[in-house]
């Protein structure tokens, strides 16, 4: 191919019953000029094997085979063998509208665009076949360097800056920047932090294309993260510091920052009350009150503003800083989490 628009970049890892629907969106692509290197990060299962039967049939397609080193370095090694002019990074257990490399890559060149920002589709299944869609989306926008720093926290609210597969970026400005996927737990947000830093040039499109799927248990409703709250106060620093260098401190940016802090520690404690977080008692109480405690909240909910009624009532046992009242009320939260997908996907997009 002597003319490639996209790169296509997809980590694989312990995925055969979704990779192959993945593989098949980006073929189906009404853009033909891309690239799809599939890194397979040393899969115990035959995901490689699948990706290896598509790449025989499809010169596009490149696959890489190595031992497991986590999807953000997978991610590195094949930018490191990209030739498009942008790159696009596809999850392997999700898949895409046929129009969404055009569109994006049209859009991009139009407008000279640095970042390419697109609505996408948040399919929670509930049982094998049934599933419930969520619609995150933004109206359309080309943004200079400013008037984006000043409306990045309408994108932030709608979820639409966190992820790195919403999104088209131009190759020559991230490689420029030596931005890479660094190798830490949810790696996504804070290479699209880096990516958004100092970008001048960003087109928002209302349309959505990609379909992020949540169907594999293990990937939203069982699991248990022992550093979910550290990794949050983290990622507080990071949006404080990255307002700071923007020198953007307007009311409604303070108050999404100030939201997202104090939705996510209902998180955090609800994390710890999870039927698979095997600390004892004690020490869970020991967590959830540290937590409550933390320098962040008092100033957070004095700012904050709850979109609804329930994150209003999930908040008052941090406000009145009582333990039990957020264990029993975290319970609650757990249970409907485990037993009820479909109800707690609702509620989580109507907080």
């Amino acid at each position: 191919m002597q003319d490639i628009k996209i790169s296509v970049i997809m980590p694989v890892y312990k995925v055969e019953d979704y990779v192959g629907k993945a593989i098949e969106s980006i073929q189906a692509q009404t853009l033909e000029e891309f690239e799809f290197l599939i890194v397979d990060d040393g899969s115990p299962d035959n995901s490689g094997k699948i990706c290896d039967e598509y790449a025989l049939k499809d010169d596009r397609i490149r696959v890489f085979h190595r031992e497991n080193g986590g999807a953000p370095s997978a991610r590195n090694m094949a930018m490191e063998h990209a030739r498009g002019k942008y790159y696009f990074f596809m999850d392997s257990d999700d898949w895409a509208e046929p129009t969404m490399l055009e569109d994006m890559y049209e859009l991009a060149e139009k407008n000279d665009a640095q970042l390419v920002v697109t609505g996408y589709f948040i399919d929670t299944y509930y049982n094998k076949d049934r599933y419930i869609t969520i619609h995150q989306t933004q109206p359309d926008a080309v943004y200079d360097r400013q008037s984006f720093r000043e409306n990045a926290y309408k994108l932030f609210d709608h979820n639409l800056l966190y992820t790195p597969w919403n999104k088209l970026y131009n190759r020559e400005y991230v490689d420029s920047k030596g931005l890479r996927f660094p190798s830490t737990f949810w790696d996504d947000f804070p290479f699209v932090l880096s990516v958004i830093r100092d970008v001048e040039r960003v087109v928002v499109s209302s349309k959505q294309y990609y379909h992020f799927i949540r169907a594999r248990a293990e990937s939203e409703t069982a699991a248990y993260r022992p550093e979910m709250y550290e990794k949050r106060e983290e990622e507080h620093g990071w949006m404080l510091e990255l307002y700071d260098h923007w020198q953007i401190d307007d009311e409604e940016s303070r108050e999404m920052i100030a939201r997202r802090y104090v939705e996510r520690l209902v998180g955090c404690i609800e994390n710890v009350t999870n039927p698979n977080c095997t600390l004892p008692n004690a020490e869970k109480r020991e967590k959830i009150a540290l937590m409550m405690r933390g320098e962040n909240v008092a100033p957070c909910l004095k700012i904050a503003r709850p979109r609804s009624l329930m994150m209003k009532l999930l908040l008052l046992p941090i406000r009145w800083k009582n333990v039990t009242l957020a264990i029993l009320q975290s319970r609650v939260v757990s249970m409907v989490k485990v037993r009820n997908t479909k109800l707690f996907a609702i509620l989580k997009a109507n907080r």
